[in-house]
């Protein structure tokens, strides 16, 4: 298990740009991206499963309306909510039944969140793809964003991808080819998404 922390953040950019010149640009241009941090619990599972393929706005709009239901957002409370009440808070029908299969996960004891960060990334990544409705990226976002774990390249995130092929002036690159290039950033693979991610913000003018 490699974390990195606040600490970490600036100098491991640093290295990343002595090796990569679109990654000192991108500092240059915007400074360093922010530590972004997620508490490893119910409700950051829910908002990364609600960020799945709609924009962020869109995800936090609906965990806003969540948390106005709810209050505390965690899974014994959200279980008795009906379709329609998820309806409201902006849930998906597809949506609607991860967060189920998620709540239930969690009440019937089959996954602990809080022991997750004793894991191994790869332990991660088993226990919550065994839930229906959370795949390799929504594994990805968890452990980089909540845990803080160095070494993750989310290939199929749409903003990654395409501030990659932006920064680096390569506007047909396949996943494979990006994947390939992002092999030049280990061991550090996550601060360098973060990199990309901060300099998609920042040039689409997007408040996170």
């Amino acid at each position: 298990m490699h974390s990195f922390s606040e600490a970490d953040l600036e100098p491991v950019c640093n290295q990343l740009a002595k090796k990569d010149p679109a990654i000192k640009r991108i500092l240059q241009q915007y400074g360093y991206p922010p530590l972004w941090t997620r508490k490893p619990s119910f409700e950051t599972l829910i908002h990364i499963i609600l960020e799945q393929q709609v924009s962020l706005a869109s995800a936090k709009a609906a965990l806003v309306k969540l948390k106005e239901k709810l209050g505390l957002v965690t899974a014994a409370r959200l279980l008795p909510l009906t379709d329609a009440e998820l309806r409201a808070c902006y849930f998906s029908r597809q949506k609607t039944g991860y967060a189920r299969c998620l709540a239930n996960a969690v009440c019937a004891k089959q996954l602990s969140i809080g022991k997750l960060r004793h894991c191994s990334d790869k332990e991660v990544r088993e226990a919550l793809t065994a839930i229906k409705g959370i795949g390799n990226w929504t594994v990805d976002v968890f452990l980089m964003m909540a845990l803080h774990r160095r070494d993750l390249f989310p290939v199929g995130d749409i903003a990654l991808v395409n501030s990659i092929r932006h920064e680096k002036a390569w506007p047909h690159a396949t996943k494979e080819e990006i994947l390939a290039l992002a092999e030049n950033w280990r061991p550090n693979r996550t601060v360098a998404a973060y990199i990309f991610w901060h300099a998609y913000l920042r040039r689409k003018n997007i408040s996170y």
